[in-house]
């Protein structure tokens, strides 16, 4: 046996617990890391549109159709996606939300409003209530935007609840202003959405 291995050996004999903690943080590291995901209920998720004219104020609503964030705590990368039925757009008036759908929209042909995280961050594990930033693409129209959401959150168990609003210029972004000679509309349509999910721990 070499004297240098011979030194080694006592060395460990000698440090046993140092030696243990090594070892530990070395099983430590090579263990998968684990992401954060919140699932969204489609059933429990309510997405409404406000849209202002000269005369009056038009609502509707939108529907959820999946919607999953997975993101690491520590580096904030993110990942998923939050999709909406762009043909469930619906304001009680069958005539304008036809031509919402067919001349504003085109949801025939751009069936889905999509939102992909791409970093997440303020979000702090075991807090009940917390603000998180959620930057990421908006895709609507068949173009992509980049858009960051604001969203207190509060976790009851492994349920999630959260909120949050946001405009989308939508003559801006390529889309048609359905205003007429004698109806004029807001260029921009505000977006608000009340989330209902479950929080998941992932590898």
């Amino acid at each position: 046996m070499s004297k240098r291995m011979e030194i080694m050996q006592q060395t460990m004999r000698r440090q046993p617990a140092c030696f243990a903690a090594l070892l530990l943080l070395a099983l430590c590291t090579a263990a998968p890391a684990q992401s954060t995901q919140i699932k969204l209920d489609p059933a429990k998720t309510h997405i409404s549109w406000t849209l202002g004219d000269v005369l009056h104020t038009v609502e509707g609503t939108f529907q959820l159709k999946s919607g999953s964030i997975a993101f690491d705590a520590q580096t904030g990368d993110a990942s998923g996606q939050i999709v909406v039925d762009a043909a469930s757009g619906n304001s009680g008036n069958g005539m304008r939300d036809s031509k919402m759908k067919k001349d504003v929209l085109e949801s025939a042909k751009y069936p889905e409003i999509v939102f992909t995280p791409k970093h997440v961050s303020g979000y702090v594990a075991g807090q009940d209530n917390s603000t998180v930033q959620v930057a990421g693409e908006f895709t609507i129209h068949g173009g992509t935007h980049p858009l960051t959401l604001t969203l207190p959150i509060t976790l009851k168990g492994a349920q999630v609840a959260a909120h949050t609003q946001f405009d989308v210029p939508y003559e801006q972004w390529g889309m048609k202003n359905p205003s007429t000679l004698f109806l004029k509309v807001s260029n921009t349509v505000q977006i608000k959405i009340e989330a209902a999910g479950e929080l998941q721990m992932v590898k």
